[in-house]
């Protein structure tokens, strides 16, 4: 760079007064690696800050106020429901006879045997006293033989009297129709017919006690 000069005016004259030159040197700036200029780099990537106990505790408070408020409204609802009075609705099921009859009535419209579905008769028949043996004395004989279905029904008290004598006349009936291929007469059909209706008429429950039984269980389940 060519010098610059300052020039000064007195009395004496005029001097003028000259700097030195001066150098400027371009020159390009250092890289890694420095053997190559072909490499272009990122830019270095921002500095992380790092969290602090201000940045973490608006949100820890927040999430103990929500858990406050929904801990609140619990206890709020679970008081409220308390509260409220009124009796309570029992509604008591069709009695295990009543149903049985019904089944029995469609039964016996639907004219199977008449029709030649003897098979079909027999294990819809036996599939009534079944579910009945299940609704009235606990004795779930859905998957189980006639033998088992006996035995189960004996042990809840049930006495070796008429009524068990037809029903196991009807269950060992339809296990011939069903298995042993046998070709009952029409007075067998309606036979076990009224022996089916006839256990379940001899062996139903009274109204009164089926009411009973329904309290005592609905009392026993809202006891804590």
């Amino acid at each position: 760079m060519s010098p610059v000069y300052a020039e000064l005016r007195n009395e004496a004259g005029l001097k003028r007064f000259y700097s030195d030159y001066s150098y400027l040197e371009v020159v390009r700036p250092l890289i890694t690696p420095p053997d190559t200029t072909a490499k272009i780099f990122d830019i270095v990537a921002p500095y992380k800050a790092p969290v602090t106990l201000g940045d973490i505790l608006p949100w820890v408070l927040l999430l103990l106020l929500v858990a406050a408020v929904a801990y609140f409204a619990f206890r709020f609802f679970k008081k409220y429901r308390s509260k409220q009075t009124g009796e309570e609705v029992i509604i008591i099921p069709d009695p295990a006879h009543i149903i049985a009859f019904r089944e029995l009535e469609i039964l016996k419209e639907e004219k199977l045997w008449q029709k030649g579905e003897v098979k079909e008769y027999y294990s819809r028949l036996t599939g009534i006293l079944r579910q009945y043996l299940e609704n009235r004395y606990r004795v779930y004989s859905l998957e189980l033989t006639t033998y088992e279905t006996l035995n189960a029904l004996i042990k809840t008290g049930f006495k070796r009297d008429d009524s068990f004598d037809r029903l196991k006349a009807v269950l060992s009936g339809a296990d011939m129709v069903k298995f042993a291929k046998y070709n009952p007469e029409p007075s067998e059909n309606e036979s076990f017919y009224q022996d089916a209706w006839s256990f379940v008429l001899e062996t139903k429950q009274e109204e009164n006690v089926i009411i009973d039984s329904v309290k005592n269980e609905s009392e026993k389940g809202g006891e804590v």
